[in-house]
Order: C-alpha cells, then sequence, then structure tokens
C-alpha cells in the first residue's frame, strides 16, 4: 500500500519548533523577502512605490522605514492584512503555521490557548487568513475543452432540534418545517485540478455562477438530483445514480465528494457550526486545502503568507469587534 502523503518527508518541510525559535531579525527578514521577493527583501514604499528607503525605527522599536523620495513612514505590514498589527511578527508566522498544519481546519479557541491570545484575536485573524486563500480562488475558471470536472451541492445550517415527545416532532426535511437558514455549498471541481466553491439558498440558484466559472467544452458529472437539469443546455453531463453506484460508466462526483468530506470533518471535529455569513469562507478555506492538498507545509506557509502580504487590510474584519464595519454579508 502506498504510503499517505502526509507521512511522507516531503510533507513536513517546515517545524512549529523552528518558528518559534526564530530570533526577531530572521523573522523580520522573512516576511521583508515574501513581501519584497523582487528586491529580496529590499524596502519598496507602498506608498510611491520608491525602492530608496532606510531604516528609522525607534529604539528597541517596531519595524519602521522611511522613503526618500516621498519621506513617508511605512512598516514591513502597512497596507496589508496585517496593517496595523498589535502581535509580534513570529505570532502571525506561528499562526499561519499551526493554521497549515492543521489539514482539517483550526478552531479559533485553540489557536487563543496556542498564541496565548483572546479569542477575539484569534477569531479576526483565522477570517483574514481564510481572505486571503479566497483571493487565489477569485475569478478561477474551471476546465475546459474536453477536460473533465464534477458537480455537487452539500447542505449546512439551519439545524433545528427536535421535539421531546415524539408526537410532537415534524419531518424537518419539508421547507415549512426549516427556519430559512439552511444553505447550500455548490462546489465544481476539476479532476486532477482545481475547484471553486460558492453559497447559494438551493442548488438551482447556482447555475449563473456555473456558467461564469466552467468553460465551455467541459464534460461535467453531476448526480441525479433536477437541479442539474439545465446543465445539458450549455455542456455535456454525465449523470451518476448514487442508489445505484458511486461511480459507472466513469460517470462520479467523488473528487466533489472528497471537498466535502473535508469541510464536514471541519465543521464535526473543528468548529461546530459553519452556517450565515460565514459559511463562504469556510467552504474557501476547504477548498484550498483540497486543491494543496499534496503541497509541503512549508510551501503552504509561504503562499498563505504571500496571499496576505498581496491583499490590503481586510474589508470584512478591519475592526470588526469594534463594530466599526458590518458583519460580512
Amino acid at each position: 500500500m502506498a504510503q499517505h502523503f502526509l507521512l511522507s518527508r516531503a510533507a513536513k518541510t517546515l517545524s512549529l519548533a523552528s518558528v518559534l525559535t526564530m530570533k526577531d531579525a530572521d523573522t523580520e527578514m522573512a516576511f521583508r523577502r515574501i513581501r519584497w521577493a523582487d528586491t529580496d527583501g529590499e524596502p519598496v514604499c507602498p506608498h510611491c512605490g520608491g525602492v530608496d528607503a532606510y531604516d528609522c525605527r525607534r529604539l528597541k522599536g517596531a519595524p519602521r522605514f522611511r522613503c526618500r523620495a516621498c519621506v513617508k513612514d511605512f512598516t514591513i505590514t502597512s497596507g496589508t492584512l496585517f496593517a496595523s498589527h498589535k502581535l509580534p511578527l513570529r505570532c502571525y508566522l506561528a499562526a499561519i503555521a499551526i493554521f497549515c498544519n492543521e489539514v482539517k481546519g483550526k478552531a479559533a479557541l485553540a489557536l487563543s490557548r496556542d498564541l496565548n491570545v483572546s479569542y477575539k484575536c484569534a477569531f479576526v485573524l483565522l477570517h483574514k487568513l481564510r481572505e486571503a486563500m479566497a483571493a487565489e480562488l477569485k475569478g478561477r475558471v474551471i476546465g475546459g475543452e474536453g477536460k473533465i470536472a464534477e458537480v455537487d451541492g452539500g447542505y449546512f445550517g439551519g439545524y433545528i432540534k427536535p421535539a421531546n415527545l415524539r408526537e410532537n416532532r415534524r419531518d424537518r426535511r419539508l421547507v415549512r418545517n426549516q427556519n430559512g437558514k439552511r444553505k447550500v455549498v455548490v462546489v465544481v471541481r476539476e479532476r486532477g485540478g482545481n475547484s471553486v466553491p460558492a453559497v447559494f439558498k438551493s442548488e438551482a440558484k447556482a447555475m449563473a455562477f456555473l456558467r461564469a466559472h466552467v468553460a465551455k467544452g467541459t464534460i461535467l458529472n453531476a448526480d441525479e438530483a433536477g437541479s442539474w437539469e439545465e446543465l445539458h443546455k450549455r455542456y455535456e453531463v454525465r449523470r451518476i445514480n448514487h442508489e445505484e453506484a458511486y461511480s459507472l460508466d466513469g460517470a462520479c462526483t467523488n473528487w466533489a465528494e472528497e471537498f466535502f468530506s473535508r469541510m464536514r470533518r471541519a465543521e464535526i471535529g473543528h468548529h461546530h457550526h459553519i452556517a450565515g455569513a460565514y459559511l463562504l469562507r469556510y467552504a474557501q478555506e476547504a477548498s484550498w486545502r483540497e486543491d494543496n492538498r499534496r503541497s509541503s507545509n512549508g510551501e503552504q506557509v509561504s503562499r498563505v503568507a504571500g496571499l496576505a502580504m498581496k491583499q490590503k487590510p481586510s474589508v470584512d474584519f478591519s475592526g470588526y469587534w469594534q463594530r466599526h464595519l458590518s458583519p460580512i454579508s
């Protein structure tokens, strides 16, 4: 039997111990090389783009630079997801390493204990990392001429506790007995390639999303749900009846099911409740993790840190607990 990738030496190229024992200068240089890769860590002014800057930090103060061209100060994290950070840079690098090492997801409460920070701090930090992951999925188009992709949906949220007495219980599958909070995550995933998730009230409302993110000429695989009938108008579609088999005559949705397996495990084992305004963020995280499941943890940490340093300050979570901004919708 072949060894699982996560058990192999190739999967483990970064240890948390090495991050926590890094000196401040090493951590600073690591972030500088991630943000300013084109200049090998030499600071580039985010205001004017100038490359002539000098160190103007205070004694024992945080790293700070001053541009000689526009005479404005900036830091390594200015204008990024980590702008105006309060924790040492080492804590952010450790948080990314912990986040990537947990292949099914990381709970904010657990991270708050790992880093000895408040739950609010850990909650916002993890959502910022999910926002960075989502940037890689933005505008992605799946498939192409002759390529095979799979589409499927999974429902999350809207749990209704059954009544105590049997005679008072109702069929919770019926719409009239639901609370309206239940939503479906629709994922389209290319075999041997990447995936893109989205959130809707029902599978039938995902048609516009699929037309925008699935290239013409793609061969789609779907189950027998009536929601996917409209796909036949635009694509070659192979259907699989799961009451008969999981895979038959080359038709299956097992790649899409792998995505939902990871997301369900994250829900059951870590988060316990992923719904409402945050459901899409968790779906995007599961998609990124599934697409990069064969990358080493060191490579994943570098990619997530790079995405975070390229993103502007979070629209949804800057000042979230201070109510400076409304929750995401």
